[in-house]
């Protein structure tokens, strides 16, 4: 048996360009993305909170991006938009580094977001395409592994960068990040063409996607997983650092043991996973992650002590939750995806992450001042009506009551 496949990985001859591309990509945006807001402040001169809006107003501006690669995406191939959104994505932080002008860093804002609004529409359609008969899961898989690896060491460069002080690890941020898009761009165009041709043809107009009630309510659904996922970046710190007594640099920790868990666990689950429903996978991934919330609306109330150790246990749950999610949410759209439109369909998937990081800020912010408890225990309640919305479908819609076994 060969290595990859004892290891549940798929054959990857003749893609490692994409793997190697996804993982470039992920490890600019992870040293970059956490230093954009304290470089517009730092070095562009803008104050924080006209940066924090600039931005949301930007990633507003590129919510209609999933919709339009939905309209193209069948038509173009995936692969030809994804290499777009790298070039776009580099061309943007090109913008951050050499511009100063807030005009200006606004519109490379608008670029960069809609690039990566358009790559994130596109790239599930291409790992799909790339994908052997019966490997789809493994490719996501495997797609996701590398890009939270990825993640993970960029983030890393991005704290050593902070520690170094002035405008310099921010320019070399912005340059680095410029320099892995364009390279993932060049990567992926060496894709060979019979590994992103588009494997189910056009052979008549793609069924109307807005009366198609169970993938639309599939994706409710899954905007309120997805809510859980944007939790641990934009809840934990603020929650961590405001209402309890731990030391601060215990949030970096949390969250790259997370990031690590995610670039290592994906494909071993797929592999344990892959003769069961997802949609059992999906709803095992909404408990937990109620588990999850419900053990950090408990840490204000508990005795100082316990509170590392909860702390500790509630991040195993968020980990175990999401590399399930990250896993099988994207195989399963693909899965009940109409052969004639799958792009298309897999495209506005991604519109349940597109809301959910539009509404994390303010639905945590806004609950936070109200009680500090309070936005996790309305998520716990959020991620048991996602996992029980999941279930019914199962067993009603025909797609998916015989959707695997």
């Amino acid at each position: 048996m060969p290595a990859a496949a004892s290891l549940g990985l798929p054959n990857v001859r003749g893609r490692v360009p994409l793997l190697a591309g996804l993982a470039i990509d992920s490890f600019g945006g992870g040293c970059a993305g956490p230093l954009l807001l304290l470089f517009f402040n730092k070095v562009a001169g803008i104050p924080l909170g006209t940066a924090g809006v600039m931005l949301t107003v930007a990633t507003l501006f590129s919510i209609a991006a999933p919709a339009a690669v939905g309209l193209v995406v069948d038509r173009v191939g995936p692969r030809n938009l994804v290499v777009g959104a790298q070039f776009a994505q580099g061309l943007a932080f090109t913008g951050f580094f050499f511009g100063r002008s807030m005009w200006l860093l606004f519109l490379c804002a608008l670029v960069m977001t809609t690039g990566q609004r358009v790559f994130w529409s596109a790239i599930f359609s291409l790992l799909a395409d790339v994908a052997d008969e019966g490997e789809r899961d493994k490719w996501f898989g495997l797609g996701g592994m590398m890009q939270a690896g990825g993640l993970a060491l960029g983030a890393l460069v991005a704290g050593w960068l902070l520690a170094i002080g002035g405008d310099a690890p921010f320019l070399f941020a912005m340059a680095l990040n410029a320099v892995t898009f364009y390279l993932a761009g060049l990567l992926l165009l060496r894709l060979h063409p019979s590994h992103h041709e588009r494997t189910n043809q056009d052979s008549g107009p793609a069924p109307l996607l807005r009366k198609d009630k169970t993938f639309l309510a599939l994706i409710g659904a899954n905007t309120l997983l997805a809510l859980c996922t944007m939790m641990l970046g934009v809840g934990v710190p603020v929650y961590v650092t405001e209402a309890l007594t731990v030391p601060k640099w215990l949030v970096g920790v949390l969250i790259a043991a997370t990031a690590v868990v995610l670039a290592t666990g994906q494909t071993l689950v797929v592999r344990h996973t892959e003769q069961r429903r997802r949609t059992n996978v999906m709803v095992v991934a909404g408990i937990t992650y109620a588990v999850w919330a419900s053990l950090m609306a408990l840490q204000v109330h508990i005795a100082a002590g316990w509170v590392v150790p909860v702390l500790v246990l509630a991040t195993a749950c968020y980990a175990f939750a999401d590399v399930l999610h990250a896993a099988t949410n994207n195989a399963l759209s693909a899965e009940i995806s109409p052969a004639v439109g799958r792009g298309k369909y897999l495209s506005y998937w991604q519109y349940s992450f597109t809301f959910s990081s539009v509404l994390a800020p303010a639905f945590f912010a806004q609950l936070f001042e109200v009680h500090h408890e309070l936005p996790w225990v309305a998520l716990a309640a959020l991620a048991l009506v996602a996992s029980l919305t999941i279930y019914i479908l199962a067993r009603v819609a025909p797609r998916l009551s015989s959707e695997r076994i």
